[in-house]
């Protein structure tokens, strides 16, 4: 039976065609929707060569997006998938999917999560902080921050001399090495 994920994306758009492509020639796996809250986010151009047309909902359907649900549930969307989403999921959604929205989180959670805690944000803090080890989480998504039950970690080193931007770069191979795996692990457990 095919099982069908959303892509919520904000950014660059990197992760979320590493999972299209990942899933391109599955016959268990199906890309249903990929969407945005960002009209001019970077993943709408990257995704158009994959013939993937990302849809978009503004910013105020945001704080309470039936709308989404709605389009999720009459897609058969079994998995909602968070790569880069920069914005909060909210109800109706988080009911809807309670238990079946991930995000990937790019330090080993609980540390540097929450509010203001994203992209280079983390990787500054993490190496401040003197960390010897950073990574990625993969997490449910609930109505607190980055506090949703652990799926799966992922670890790299903070290395001497790292930059956020060093660092960054080794946390997003980690990002395209595991994150399409977990997914699939996931649908199929």
């Amino acid at each position: 039976m095919m099982k069908r994920i959303a892509i919520f994306a904000s950014g660059s758009g990197t992760n979320a065609e590493n999972i299209v492509r990942h899933f391109a020639q599955s016959t268990t796996v199906e890309v249903a929707a990929v969407i945005t809250n960002r009209r001019a986010a970077a993943v709408v151009d990257r995704l158009r060569p994959l013939g993937i047309e990302v849809e978009y909902y503004p910013k105020q359907e945001w704080q309470h997006p039936a709308a989404v649900a709605r389009r999720l549930t009459e897609a058969g969307v079994d998995l909602v998938v968070l790569a880069g989403f920069l914005a909060v999921v909210r109800d109706p959604l988080l009911t809807a999917f309670a238990g079946r929205i991930i995000n990937i989180h790019p330090s080993l959670l609980p540390k540097y999560g929450g509010d203001g805690m994203w992209g280079g944000n983390v990787h500054e803090a993490v190496i401040k902080a003197g960390e010897r080890e950073s990574g990625i989480t993969i997490h449910q998504v609930t109505a607190q921050v980055d506090a949703g039950p652990i799926v799966a970690q992922f670890t790299c080193p903070v290395l001497p001399g790292d930059t956020p931007e060093s660092l960054e770069a080794r946390i997003h191979q980690l990002e395209y090495r595991h994150y399409p795996q977990v997914i699939e692990q996931l649908l199929h457990s």
